[in-house]
């Protein structure tokens, strides 16, 4: 059996509604793999094993239950002023389509929300993620611009506003825009596997975008329809929420581009035993690849490079190493990311209301006994 074969025929199975109606997720989220941020699940990224997370781990953003989709009903309709030729793609249409596969990471928005609260003593809206809210995977589908290409979009429709708007099937239809640039980008997908298995109903079945390098509401997951406009889309998604809101940030901006950042993978507030320790972890950028990470074990006065590992892939992430000689006490873990396009993590940034872009090196708290 061929792999188009395969998904077509192993959709129907993956998308069985949970036996408890009540469940927000279809996959299992055991304690000592996910923290339960109810609706949403935090990966703990000490228990990722390889450079790709296993769809099992993977974390879980949503905005209501997670739906089921069947299969023999999907249709995916392409509509909107700029376009030529409207559409109506069933699931068999879209495997027929040319087809692509891409490494990168998927990542809320509000990942490292919750520092905010901790470091800065300002609680901002929303899930009080750590650093969890990532991952990396393997992404194959059709490429965004193969389905446009169908639909005509019009030559004259401007490329850089936000103006190619996705919407979901899940029941409060979640919708955001991209730009057509960015749609038409080589790596933005419609994607039906991860890592080269049909996508679980958690993390987009039937199809989903994949939108590398940009905030994870733009990666909407069971995807139903596309909207191609000749001007700007303004969306709640673009005007009230993903938007940067605060004292400094007077223009309440959408969300683009994710921020770098790097995390530790070991438990907050983890217990080590004294003597000589491998300290490892992961750093992620939304334009590059990972150029260095350096440590420091005090506060920040002196920092070492530690050593990155293959693969370290752009838009994807690299993970990193180093030896300690743990000694009895309390201690915190400073990592601070570069990039091959000259971007370090900053040392401060502004609050803003609804917990966007934390970045800033985290002071990971680590017991020696």
């Amino acid at each position: 059996m061929d792999e188009r074969t395969a998904l077509a025929g192993s959709g129907p199975a993956v998308a069985q509604a949970p036996s408890q109606p009540t469940r927000f997720h279809a996959k299992p989220v055991p304690a000592e793999v996910f923290i339960d941020h109810g609706i949403n699940q935090e990966t703990r990224l000490e228990t990722l094993r390889g450079y790709l997370t296993a769809p099992s781990h993977f974390f879980i953003r949503n905005h209501t239950t997670t739906p089921v989709i069947d299969l023999r009903s999907w249709r995916l309709r392409v509509e909107g002023s700029a376009v030529e030729k409207p559409l109506e793609l069933t699931f068999e249409d879209l495997l027929r389509l040319p087809s692509r596969s891409v490494i990168c990471f998927v990542e809320c928005a509000g990942n490292g929300r919750g520092f905010f609260k901790e470091f800065m003593g300002r609680v901002a809206s929303g899930t009080q993620w750590r650093l969890g809210a990532i991952g990396v995977a393997e992404w194959s589908g059709v490429p965004l611009a193969a389905v446009l290409d169908l639909a005509r979009v019009k030559r004259d429709t401007p490329r850089d506003v936000l103006n190619v708007l996705i919407e979901g099937l899940d029941s409060v239809k979640v919708n955001r825009p991209i730009s057509l640039e960015k749609a038409l980008e080589d790596g933005t997908l419609l994607a039906y596997a991860m890592n080269g298995q049909p996508l679980l109903p958690d993390h987009g079945f039937p199809a989903r975008a994949i939108v590398p390098g940009w905030v994870g509401i733009n990666n909407i997951k069971w995807v139903g329809r596309i909207e191609v406009r000749d001007h700007s889309i303004d969306v709640p998604t673009t005007t009230t929420t993903y938007v940067l809101e605060g004292p400094d940030y007077p223009t309440k901006a959408p969300l683009r581009l994710q921020t770098l950042k790097a995390a530790v993978a070991l438990p907050w507030g983890a217990t080590l035993a004294a003597g000589r320790q491998a300290v490892s972890g992961f750093a992620w950028s939304p334009v590059g690849r990972i150029s260095r990470v350096d440590y420091s074990l005090d506060r920040g006065a002196t920092w070492r490079p530690a050593t990155l590992r293959e693969p370290n892939l752009p838009r994807a992430w690299a993970r990193w190493d180093f030896e300690w000689d743990a000694r009895p006490g309390e201690h915190v873990i400073l990592t601070r990311a570069t990039d091959d396009q000259g971007n370090t993590q900053p040392a401060s940034i502004p609050w803003n209301r609804q917990g966007y872009g934390y970045n800033v090196p985290v002071p990971h708290p680590v017991k020696v006994t």
